[in-house]
């Protein structure tokens, strides 16, 4: 670890704390020689996990794409920053427990998909026809139909 102001390697932690929404640990550090404190961030490093695009490609994964993908339904919603970190992160800990190299861009949407639906309805609709890529208003109307009946389901019981 070197200083990011004077890039002396002589630095001392104050102090260290968990950061459990990330699975990490943060580190308040001095640097020695300058005096400037910093925060450091330790992530452990996992399996390198592959995903498989709808056209066969592979990319490596990225779970601030799975946040960014929320994030943008959720735009102009009534949802909150952090319960959309906590999906996110929820997702994250579902793929990474599966213990697999590789899976597959649908399976993370309809793991998306399963926890917009129970969070916001218009967020669900607006990630669903991305990721459903509707080409027309009877494919939202079908769609929206089908989640009416669902939640009314859910109500009688």
């Amino acid at each position: 670890m070197r200083c990011p102001f004077c890039l002396s390697s002589k630095i001392r932690v104050l102090d260290s704390r968990d950061v459990e929404e990330e699975n990490s640990v943060r580190r308040r550090r001095e640097c020695l020689s300058c005096h400037k404190r910093f925060t450091t961030y330790e992530k452990a490093e996992l399996i390198d996990l592959v995903v498989i695009k709808k056209d066969g490609i592979r990319q490596p994964y990225d779970s601030n794409k799975i946040l960014s993908g929320i994030t943008k339904a959720c735009e102009k919603r009534p949802v909150n920053q952090e319960a959309i970190a906590d999906i996110a992160a929820k997702i994250d800990r579902k793929i990474r427990a599966k213990g697999v190299k590789e899976i597959t861009s649908k399976r993370i949407g309809e793991m998306v998909i399963k926890e917009l639906v129970k969070l916001d309805p218009v967020a669900y609709v607006r990630f669903a026809s991305v990721y459903n890529q509707f080409n027309s208003t009877a494919e939202f109307a079908k769609m929206i139909a089908m989640f009416d009946k669902k939640r009314l389901q859910i109500e009688n019981k």
